[in-house]
């Protein structure tokens, strides 16, 4: 009991302590949820992605946090060298034995403008925004208070709990975000992005009364990668990281995949990753917060891309846990036709 009460008085604290957003360890693996002016940026012509992560079920079992991701976009060349991108994403968040989750439908939009490059390298300036409708529900009726409990162990619902009461259980509310992105590709196999994205422009209601206002703070996005072969050899690196700051809170996903290219046909691509990533947070009071150590794997073959990772806890949380955190899956599948401009893009 020492245990599970230990757990929830830290997942209380880690809220104050981290972004209010979803968020996926393999970030590189979510383009849209990571920045609308990813939106059609791809080396083949239309781009399905999947995301699925389940934390805390260690401990929480069937009421762990779960939350899915699917999207779809395209490019469309417009002019010489330039593209237009539009894509569409629908995510959904759910924690709790009160079921609070949150489900948004989004639309995103990009201009890729091309600044400078030959056939086999290009410096691509990019536009993006998007805007989406979501859901907030909560099923207070699931909810435990303190004062509902005798002390001993006993627990009767009927009791009241003296909290409270709001007046609805869910509502809808619109969401605005915006990007730019850089990317620089220098050959087919090497190229380096530099991004950031400006999140819940509007500052939507989040409260459950109406009589009250309750903002969601608007998220500051700052991520940067890189896709680079050794020259005359078949392994490379992708490191990556990725800055969020929203609100009182920050946090900061950073680490590299090493990547073997298992193909030696340049027609065919076939590609294995394995690397180590670490999550940081800042500390309700001051200082930075050691949260977790991600395990990540991907494999791609010629269109398809897969991905798993697990989180390993290593905060204080560890202790409830037993150092257990989230696992991940990640699916990418590109959908290629003729592409004549020899242009090529950061591999998401």
């Amino acid at each position: 009991m020492k245990k599970v009460l230990l757990f929830v008085a830290s997942i209380c604290l880690s809220g104050l302590l981290t972004a209010q957003d979803i968020h996926f360890s393999q970030f590189y693996m979510s383009p849209l949820n990571l920045n609308p002016a990813l939106t059609g940026v791809m080396n083949c012509n239309m781009r399905l992605v999947g995301n699925y992560r389940n934390q805390y079920a260690s401990i929480l079992k069937s009421n762990a946090f779960n939350t899915f991701s699917v999207s779809y976009d395209q490019k469309i060349p417009v002019g010489r060298y330039d593209y237009f991108g539009v894509g569409g994403t629908l995510w959904g968040d759910k924690a709790g034995s009160a079921g609070f989750g949150t489900v948004q439908a989004r639309l995103s939009g990009s201009y890729s403008k091309r600044m400078s490059g030959s056939r086999y390298s290009s410096n691509y300036l990019v536009f993006g925004a998007d805007l989406g409708l979501s859901q907030r529900r909560i099923n207070f009726a699931k909810l435990q208070w303190g004062t509902q409990h005798d002390g001993n162990g006993g627990y009767d619902p009927n009791l009241n709990s003296g909290e409270t009461k709001f007046d609805r259980d869910n509502f809808l509310f619109l969401d605005m975000s915006a990007g730019l992105l850089w990317f620089n590709v220098f050959n087919k196999t090497n190229s380096f992005y530099l991004g950031g994205a400006f999140s819940h422009m509007n500052r939507a209601n989040q409260s459950f009364d109406t009589d009250t206002y309750d903002g969601l703070y608007s998220k500051f996005t700052i991520h940067s990668g890189l896709d680079y072969v050794f020259p005359y050899s078949r392994i490379g690196l992708n490191p990556g990281i990725v800055a969020f700051i929203q609100g009182p809170s920050m946090q900061i996903n950073t680490g590299t995949n090493i990547k073997f290219l298992l193909s030696g046909n340049k027609r065919t691509y076939e590609a294995f990753q394995f690397g180590a990533w670490v999550r940081l947070a800042n500390k309700i009071d001051s200082g930075i917060l050691a949260d977790a150590l991600i395990l990540s794997t991907r494999f791609d073959f010629e269109q398809f891309g897969i991905g798993f990772s697990y989180d390993l806890n290593i905060s204080s949380l560890k202790n409830a846990t037993n150092h257990n955190g989230a696992f991940e899956f990640s699916g990418i599948y590109n959908i290629c036709g003729p592409e004549r401009r020899g242009v090529y893009c950061p591999r998401f």
